[in-house]
């Protein structure tokens, strides 16, 4: 059992490396995976937000080229690019003709716009607050034209951007570089409108270094970056410029609002620079999925998985061994018990010719030429019943021995009223019990040839013992016939003679002797205890008899 557990806590150990090994694998391929398909798809769509900016700076610099300005201030200068503008892209909020306007040509563009019925012809500042044009000695930037032109579109008119502190340094910078320029996030369209983005490109009169105004376009930030994919991998945010500390996000109706740096997404953010207007724009990629979240509940599956298939392994594997092992104990107790059966038929077959042996003696001895029939017949029939009660005796113990007083039974022994037993509660083996059988039948038999002297029947006194400890101890044994001499007792046969002075302490390996007192017939033996006692017997429980305790039977 000790290595039966050893190999399945080995294949156990195994089992459980092998599931960590796996998890780690799995965890790292889904992790990798992730992280390269998260970033093809952010490479993708860094690229196609680059070339949508490009597109729109190119249009802002194909309007730039088509426009030809006049040499007066006039309104609708937008007008005759109108078809091309709108064939070439119309996803702008609204596209404005702001005139570089010098202190000179205030009237004339108030008239202008006066004339072409806009609703309010007055230049003022770009909150719709009235301005003063007098203390102005330097051009300024005003909104001659817009498109497309509704009622809210129109009010822009006439407005002066110049003050504006966004777009103001936009067209400034303009200005300075001559090529198109993108303005800060601002609100497009009012104080409430959508963040946005503001590219302006200078329109310069024909052979004049100076621009005389500017075409610009604005859109929202959400259009420009491509925020409205509820299947894509991650949420796209756009680095505030004026708060590197803030970023704006589009949510899925498009509306862009400002955070705080990571929000509350504690994935780490991905950069990515995108051109537009001469600027260097960051965006920002958070994962939707958290990729390390995911693999490692990945990994947690292959594990649980692993675990429970070394289980199920081990189980299988120790309840098969177990089998095996239990089915192998059976075979070696069958096979044990069959070697003890052939053994046990071995035995009772020696045992058996033996008793036929014995059987055969006591029958030749028993019916010798010249002897009395109807004595001889009685002597056989007791003969045989005594080493029948013994084999019975020896059979219902497994011929591993009787207990010596099993001896003394009615129906083997006659008279056995009249014996007296006294004696340790021994147990003999085999050999002996068959000895001492016959032993005591002879006695017996021959103790009843007649009343004694005194009238009375012989009072026999059977009593045994030990001597001495181990190896050298000695078992003694005493018959003794009181109320019977050599006159009134019956003649010993020539069988029991040779039974009594050397078949019995023969088949014991000792010694005896008989003989008449005044009173009594005197029968002793003496034996090693070696050759008395069952040897399986007493060393099954380590003593040789129970303590000695004085009985009768009358």
């Amino acid at each position: 059992m000790v290595r039966l557990g050893f190999v399945i806590g080995f294949v156990a150990v195994i089992g459980i490396f092998l599931s960590g090994l796996a998890a780690w694998r799995a965890h790292d391929q889904e992790l990798a995976i992730d992280n390269i398909a998260l970033s093809r798809a952010i490479d993708v769509h860094a690229s196609l937000v680059q070339e949508r900016l490009i597109e729109r700076e190119l249009l802002a610099r194909v309007a730039s080229g088509l426009f030809r300005s006049p040499s007066a201030v006039q309104a609708n200068m937008l007008h005759p690019l109108r078809a091309s503008i709108y064939a070439f892209k119309t996803d702008f909020v609204i596209a404005w003709w702001v005139a570089c306007l010098e202190p000179n040509e205030f009237p004339q563009a108030h008239d202008v716009l006066a004339a072409a019925g806009f609703p309010d012809s007055q230049i003022r500042s770009f909150d719709d607050t009235p301005r003063d044009l007098r203390s102005l000695d330097k051009p300024i930037d005003v909104i001659m034209d817009v498109e497309p032109q509704d009622a809210q579109t129109t009010g822009f008119l006439g407005r002066s951007l110049d003050q504006h502190p966004i777009l103001g340094p936009m067209f400034a910078r303009a200005m300075q570089t001559k090529t198109s320029v993108v303005s800060d996030p601002l609100n497009l369209m009012g104080r409430n409108g959508p963040i946005g983005l503001v590219i302006a490109t200078p329109v310069f009169q024909e052979e004049s270094e100076t621009a005389a105004g500017f075409v610009t376009f604005s859109y929202k930030l959400a259009s420009l970056m491509l925020t409205n994919d509820e299947l894509s991998l991650f949420s796209v945010v756009l680095k505030d410029p004026r708060n590197p500390g803030s970023e704006l996000i589009a949510d899925d109706s498009g509306n862009v609002t400002s955070r705080l740096g990571w929000g509350a997404n504690p994935v780490p953010m991905v950069l990515r620079t995108v051109t537009f207007g001469g600027r260097d724009w960051s965006l920002g990629y958070y994962p939707k999925v958290n990729a390390m979240h995911r693999a490692q509940k990945l990994a947690a599956v292959v594990a649980a998985i692993g675990l429970a298939l070394t289980s199920i392994i081990c189980g299988l594997f120790g309840y098969v061994a177990y089998n095996n092992l239990r089915l192998s104990r059976e075979i070696q107790v069958r096979i044990g018990f069959e070697r003890r059966l052939t053994a046990v038929i071995d035995e009772l077959n020696h045992r058996v010719k033996n008793i036929l042996a014995v059987i055969q003696s006591i029958v030749t001895r028993t019916l010798r030429h010249g002897s009395d029939i109807e004595v001889a017949r009685e002597l056989l029939i007791g003969r045989i019943h005594a080493m029948s009660n013994v084999v019975s005796l020896l059979s219902e113990s497994q011929w591993q021995g009787v207990k010596l007083r099993g001896l003394f039974e009615a129906r083997a022994i006659p008279h056995v009223d009249r014996i007296a037993i006294h004696g340790p509660d021994i147990t003999v083996s085999a050999r002996a019990a068959q000895s001492l059988s016959l032993l005591f039948f002879e006695l017996a038999s021959h103790s009843d040839e007649g009343l004694s002297l005194v009238g009375k029947h012989p009072n026999i006194v059977v009593h045994w013992g030990i001597e001495g400890e181990a190896d050298e101890a000695l078992f003694h044994f005493r018959w003794e016939e009181f109320n019977t001499s050599a006159a009134t007792r019956r003649e010993d046969s020539d069988f029991g003679i040779i039974l009594l002075d050397r078949v019995a302490p023969e088949a014991l390996g000792g010694v005896s002797k008989r003989y008449f007192t005044e009173v009594s017939y005197v029968y002793e033996l003496a034996a090693p205890m070696d050759t008395v006692v069952d040897l399986t017997e007493r060393d099954r429980t380590m003593q040789i008899s129970n303590p000695a305790s004085p009985t009768s039977s009358e």
